[in-house]
C-alpha cells in the first residue's frame, strides 16, 4: 500500500502563487508516475501534471508555462509551484501516484481557492 499526504492549499488572490506538496509512504515501486489532478465543484477530474522517475514531465493547455511540477527522489515527494493563478484554478487538487504495476493511489485533496 502507498499512502499520499498532500499539503500547501488556501486561498490567494489572482495573479498569486501556491506551492502544493506531496509525500508519498509505503510500498513506493522505484519507478512510478506521480502527478496531480483537481476537480471543480461540478466538473470531472482532470489533469494537471505528471512526471516519471526520469522527470518527464506532462502538463494540461490550461496551466502550461504557469505551473510547474518537480520531485524528490529521495523523499518520495512531488511538488506543484502554481504561479499567476486564475479563479478558474480554484479546484480540490489531488495527488496521484501510478506504480510500475499499475496501482493507482490518490492522497485526500487539497483545496486551492483563487478569489478575483
Amino acid at each position: 500500500q502507498v499512502q499520499l499526504v498532500e499539503s500547501g492549499g488556501g486561498l490567494v488572490q489572482a495573479g498569486g502563487s501556491l506551492r502544493l506538496s506531496c509525500a508519498a509512504s509505503g510500498s513506493i515501486s522505484a519507478v512510478n508516475v506521480m502527478g496531480w489532478y483537481r476537480q471543480a465543484p461540478g466538473k470531472q477530474r482532470e489533469l494537471v501534471a505528471t512526471i516519471t522517475t526520469s522527470a518527464t514531465r506532462n502538463y494540461a493547455d490550461s496551466v502550461k508555462g504557469r505551473f510547474t511540477i518537480s520531485r524528490d527522489g529521495a523523499k518520495n515527494t512531488v511538488y506543484l509551484q502554481m504561479n499567476s493563478l486564475k479563479p478558474e484554478d480554484t479546484a480540490v487538487y489531488y495527488c496521484n501516484l501510478l506504480s510500475v504495476t499499475s496501482s493507482n493511489y490518490w492522497g485526500q485533496g487539497t483545496q486551492v481557492t483563487v478569489s478575483s
